[in-house]
């Protein structure tokens, strides 16, 4: 073997381990992320969709890298370099609830990935659901199963999906 080809290979390894371990040296847990990293230094948050845009524009948007934040050990990118300034001046405002993972799932005590497509805003906050099956159970009691996913939430914030 050349030393390229060494080379390669060492850089082919660690690309694989760093992809392997970022959810969890992330604090990808605490946050719906993409497996990876992304230039920005971290996981990506939400799909990559602006958070920003879901309250202010009325429909989701795709964020572009070149406005991105890393926030609670996400990346987050935004549409535009405004809506990345309202961002970064209230983070918690925009963000997902739990962390961008299902409300319908959160409110049974378990991590489904949220779709950013299948969303809904209640009382300034936006909240995922896994899919539009899962929204319209989660929607049949709307104040319950929030009041229900707010009180698992700090039980199962920190923990692994799969351990749910």
């Amino acid at each position: 073997m050349t030393q390229f080809a060494k080379s390669l290979s060492k850089t082919v390894l660690l690309a694989m381990l760093l992809a392997t371990v970022s959810g969890a040296a992330f604090g990808g847990e605490a946050t719906s992320t993409s497996n990876g990293l992304t230039a920005a230094g971290g996981p990506l948050a939400i799909h990559g969709y602006d958070a920003v845009s879901y309250h202010n524009d009325g429909a989701p948007r795709r964020g572009l890298a070149k406005h991105s934040t890393l926030w609670e050990g996400a990346v987050y990118r935004f549409a535009s370099a405004e809506n990345l300034r309202m961002f970064k001046k209230q983070p918690a405002k925009f963000a997902p609830q739990f962390g961008g993972f299902c409300a319908y799932g959160t409110s049974v005590g378990k991590k489904f990935d949220g779709d950013p497509e299948v969303y809904r805003i209640v009382g300034g906050k936006l909240y995922f659901n896994l899919n539009p099956d899962i929204k319209t159970t989660w929607e049949k009691d709307l104040a319950k199963n929030i009041e229900k996913a707010e009180g698992n939430w700090p039980k199962i914030k920190n923990k692994a999906a799969s351990s749910l």
